[in-house]
């Protein structure tokens, strides 16, 4: 079984089957306040479990925002850590892409929007799906000012999401690992640097 975890958005967990079914799947769909939902969310998900083994955790590696993208990837390694087990770092519109093809199977590329704040949105473009079944990405995820969609996009279908599946992230997950692939690094897509800086060094003052 592959527990998935992604907080690019809200918070989302979710857990499938060897056979890539969903068994159980929550979310909390509000944009902040992860740290406070995402512990209660995953004793869920493994309560309905019982004792059977868990054998990969499918960490979201956003693009999303700084602070909120963190704590699912550290819940994510930490509950791994717990276990001795994996975790698998998938992008997560990948999950959104998948999930959008398990419905609708479109025959043309469309582009997943999430929304980065800021007036700009989180866009990738993808067409099908690869040999191993992944969403294949044919633009690579870009922050787009809201006001530039229309021209930057024209006729491309969009699907804009405001939540994330778990279980489809786990399902990326699954077949990244039957595949031998790996989809993405250790490090978060932020796309934007965090509002924080280290202070400069204070200036010398001559005597």
């Amino acid at each position: 079984m592959i527990l998935g975890v992604d907080t690019s958005l809200g918070t989302a967990v979710g857990l499938i089957g060897r056979d890539g079914r969903t068994l159980v799947e929550v979310a909390n769909a509000e944009p902040l306040g992860h740290a406070e939902v995402i512990g209660a969310l995953m004793e869920q998900v493994l309560a309905s479990v019982g004792d059977e083994r868990i054998d990969h955790v499918a960490a979201g590696m956003g693009p999303g925002p700084f602070t909120g993208l963190r704590i699912g990837i550290a819940a994510a390694r930490a509950f791994a850590l717990g276990r001795g087990i994996p975790v698998v770092a998938v992008p997560s519109h990948h999950a959104a892409a998948l999930a959008f093809y398990e419905q609708e199977a479109p025959a043309q590329p469309f582009a997943i929007l999430t929304d980065a704040r800021r007036r700009e949105s989180a866009v990738t473009v993808y067409e099908g799906l690869d040999v191993d079944g992944i969403p294949h990405v044919v633009v690579d995820t870009v922050l787009v000012p809201r006001a530039e969609i229309d021209r930057r996009l024209g006729a491309l279908r969009r699907i804009e999401v405001a939540s994330l599946s778990a279980a489809a992230l786990a399902r990326v997950a699954r077949r990244a690992l039957a595949a031998g692939r790996t989809l993405a690094g250790s490090e978060p897509l932020y796309l934007r640097a965090p509002d924080a800086r280290v202070p400069a060094a204070p200036k010398r003052v001559g005597l």
